[in-house]
């Protein structure tokens, strides 16, 4: 008897902790982005929150100025090859 409440006990705290990790999981995968639209919902949410999407924003900024960085050195090289083989 002692083991079926033991085991019962275990089965509702590994169902509880499954719930609440997808609870938690769920609200820090909120999309917002700072604009005059949704000012009310950016500071609704905790300086934590805050901090932790203006550290993505930052990332995915610096992965996109990188990327067109590239792009633009790649067409740079392409063109001065090009003006090169025309001037001999």
């Amino acid at each position: 008897m002692i083991i079926i409440i033991f085991l019962a006990i275990l089965i509702s705290l590994y169902i509880f902790l499954k719930v609440y990790r997808e609870k938690k999981g769920l609200k820090n995968k909120k999309n917002i982005s700072f604009n005059k639209n949704n000012l009310n919902q950016w500071m609704n949410l905790t300086k934590k929150e805050r901090y932790n999407l203006s550290k993505e924003d930052s990332s995915s900024y610096l992965n996109k100025r990188k990327v067109l960085l590239d792009q633009i050195r790649k067409e740079y090289k392409i063109i001065s090859e090009g003006e090169e083989k025309s001037d001999s």
